[in-house]
């Protein structure tokens, strides 16, 4: 799309005809039998994929507001070429997305560690909550990168790219101080 989507939640954010192809890509090769229930962020376009998924299987869905994606504040609808032309300074060139000083030109943009936090907080909650269950999560790129930073802890932030749309990430949480990446950005196909 090469938009900053953050939390806009609007037709120009909601799945398109490729992104409902990606996620009945994913539902149809990503055998979610395993899981007792789904958490969602509330944007539009993760509970339409979360619905995708999660045909003919009625898992319980809820929703969490600590799963939106990140807020690119006045960036949020910002047009990644037009933004990288104008402050390059706070574009990685390797990855091609912004670095957590971004925010110095975005106003009300969300700093990197706030996300991490957050996701944080979400995972200890959601591991007291329900111990034994197995839980789908489906949410955004950069909240996914976020809940991978918040297991590893690396001191480069941007060590990590942002996973491709419908890519699954695994983590195992034994308890709230043991969590581990089994694997990042994997696509099933």
């Amino acid at each position: 799309m090469g938009l900053k989507q953050g939390v806009i939640n609007t037709d120009i954010t909601h799945l398109n005809e490729v992104g409902q192809q990606q996620a009945q890509k994913l539902a149809d090769n990503f055998d979610i039998s395993f899981a007792d229930r789904i958490i969602c962020s509330p944007l539009e376009r993760t509970a339409h994929t979360a619905k995708i998924l999660n045909a003919g299987h009625d898992l319980p869905i809820t929703y969490d507001q600590r799963l939106l994606e990140i807020s690119y504040g006045q960036w949020d609808g910002k047009k990644n070429t037009e933004l990288r032309e104008k402050y390059p300074d706070v574009f990685n060139t390797y990855w091609n997305d912004v670095l957590p000083d971004y925010v110095k030109y975005a106003s009300k943009g969300e700093k990197f560690e706030t996300v991490v936090d957050r996701v944080d907080g979400f995972l200890k909650e959601t591991v007291e909550k329900y111990p034994d269950e197995k839980i789908i999560v489906v949410t955004h790129g950069f909240t996914v990168k976020a809940f991978a930073l918040d297991v590893l802890r690396p001191s480069d932030l941007m060590s990590l790219p942002e996973p491709r749309n419908t890519s699954v990430t695994k983590l195992i949480a034994l308890s709230t101080d043991e969590t581990y990446l089994e694997y990042y950005n994997q696509i099933f196909s």
